[in-house]
């Protein structure tokens, strides 16, 4: 009996791995579709980021819900209905959404587009609340950690492996390239097929599995106060949403609405923070000041990461950084993804139980590796390679990086904001590969931030962590906000300049770290005994 249930345990760990690969591979894609819809439907640079505005939006939403319907009920929602319940609803509302993708390409409606993505998101967004709880207690609680830096060591793969099939399946194989405005629907719709039955038969096994059944009846202690600020943020994310129209009705441009909806989101968590600074009843977790400096954190942080490559296609076609076309993109958005993968897969050595010189050296051998596995699967699709070599240079950097921060969440990420302000400016400086390496090396400062963002944010939160927590999933909402923010600057003032976007969010970044850690001194807690490891 008991080993049957270590069996069925484990399968289930290992599809519930397949469904981090999944977020990650889709996410990625992004990077490769972006530039896709933006040639094949005529679309401005602003237009082609509604593509993740909608796909992040779907998780600020989903999360969104799910805490209103807590807090009206006073018990977790997901918890009452069970992990697993909660990852089937998720995966085959994803699939609803991959379906709709079909007709909704096939009409050629932008908008109809955005929907489809916006209902495979909202799947996400259950799948995610519920699966990383669900890894955890899939096995002994000691060993909760190892299985989440597992799953997320295979969503990296996922976003490296994204791009590259993905342009496969769009523009075909290297040696016969077709121009993005050639592409067959039918290809399009075989992708998302494929996707939907994935998402469905997953969903299935998880049905017929007999897994544990994870609830909670725990009472929720009403935060009132906090509803407010979302409610804000939320009209704010509708902004940007009717920008269109609004632009249209009012003849003010769409970037006033844009900006206006990002200033909206600062100054309601501004607020926020001097106001529960002065009486702590009824804000719960926002009362203290580390996590909302850590909620603007985490929307600046996922908002760099996905803006630097959703826009690197429109810079890669301009002819002062090679002149590409769409499906010759794949190769450096592998890298950006990749680069993320390098970083986390070397952030994840300090889960083991590793002496201190094994640590040093698997330190240099790791990211190595993994930079090799990203020039692998380029290569195994026959593109030239030879031109990303040069990169090892910034895969350097960050294992000097690592060994000065030493998993110390207050020195890793002032270390690595700064070290992503200095390769925005070197960007902006520089044209052609030193620039484009220099971009992409944002992923590897982006790598490592996650989790220490997330240790300094809830650390010393007690009884609110799991609100906290919530409350920083939530601001996922920057991979919705600022990519449209560069995009509507991409068309105003160009692309290149647009760059500018990512100085502003490392700086914050690089703040963020010395002003929690400063905060939390405060406190009486020792930053400086902290770790994080892992990685988003």
């Amino acid at each position: 009996m008991e080993q049957s249930k270590t069996r069925s345990y484990g399968s289930a760990l290992y599809t519930i791995i397949t469904v981090f690969f999944f977020w990650g591979f889709l996410a990625a894609s992004n990077g490769i579709f972006i530039p896709f819809c933006k040639a094949h439907f005529h679309l401005t640079q602003f237009e082609s980021q509604l593509i993740d505005f909608t796909f992040y939006g779907g998780y600020f939403i989903g999360s969104l819900v799910l805490y209103f319907a807590s807090q009206a009920t006073r018990v977790d929602i997901l918890n009452k209905l069970g992990y697993k319940n909660g990852i089937i609803y998720g995966l085959i509302l994803s699939a609803i959404g991959a379906l709709v993708m079909v007709p909704a390409i096939n009409s050629g409606s932008f908008g109809f587009i955005l929907s489809a993505f916006f209902v495979i998101a909202l799947g996400f967004s259950l799948q995610q609340t519920a699966a990383n709880p669900f890894v955890i207690v899939l096995g002994t609680p000691e060993t909760g950690t190892n299985r989440l830096n597992l799953a997320g060591g295979v969503n990296n793969f996922g976003t490296l492996l994204g791009p590259v099939i993905v342009s496969i399946v769009l523009f075909g194989s290297a040696s016969k390239l077709i121009p993005a405005e050639q592409v067959e629907i039918s290809s399009v719709n075989n992708l998302y097929f494929i996707l939907a039955g994935l998402y469905v038969a997953v969903a299935i096994f998880f049905w017929i599995s007999n897994l544990p059944k994870v609830t909670s009846d725990e009472k929720i202690e009403a935060s009132n106060k906090t509803n407010l600020p979302l409610v804000i943020i939320f009209i704010a994310f509708c902004l940007v949403l009717a920008s269109g129209p609004l632009s249209e009705y009012t003849h003010l441009a769409k970037s006033y609405f844009v900006y206006a909806a990002l200033a909206i989101i600062l100054l309601t968590l501004i607020g926020s923070l001097s106001a529960s600074s002065k009486s702590n009843e009824g804000w719960g977790a926002m009362h203290y000041p580390q996590l909302i400096y850590g909620m603007i954190a985490i929307f600046t942080y996922v908002g760099v990461e996905v803006t630097i490559q959703s826009n690197m296609g429109a810079l890669l076609k301009t002819p002062d950084f090679g002149g590409l076309k769409e499906s010759e993109l794949a190769p450096f958005i592998s890298l950006y993804w990749g680069s993320l993968m390098i970083g986390r897969w070397t952030g994840a050595i300090a889960v083991f139980n590793l002496s201190k010189t094994m640590k040093n050296i698997m330190t240099v051998i790791v990211p190595l590796f993994a930079f090799g596995v990203v020039l692998l699967v380029n290569y195994l699709t026959g593109r030239d390679v030879s031109n990303l070599y040069i990169y090892v240079l910034c895969v350097i950097v960050l294992i000097i990086g690592f060994f000065i921060g030493q998993q110390k969440p207050v020195r890793t990420l002032v270390l690595f904001g700064i070290l992503g302000v200095l390769a925005m400016v070197i960007g902006l400086m520089t044209t052609g590969r030193v620039g484009t390496f220099a971009f992409i090396s944002g992923g590897l400062c982006c790598s490592i931030m996650w989790p220490s963002i997330f240790a300094l944010s809830i650390a010393g939160l007690g009884k609110y962590t799991s609100q906290g927590s919530a409350f920083l999933i939530m601001m996922i909402l920057g991979g919705s906000i600022i990519p449209p923010v560069q995009g509507i600057l991409a068309d105003t003032s160009g692309i290149h300049l647009s760059y500018v976007i990512p100085v502003l969010c490392f700086s914050y970044l690089a703040f963020f770290a010395w002003k929690a850690g400063s905060e939390l001194k405060k406190q009486g807690i020792d930053v400086d005994n902290m770790e994080a490891s892992g990685g988003h």
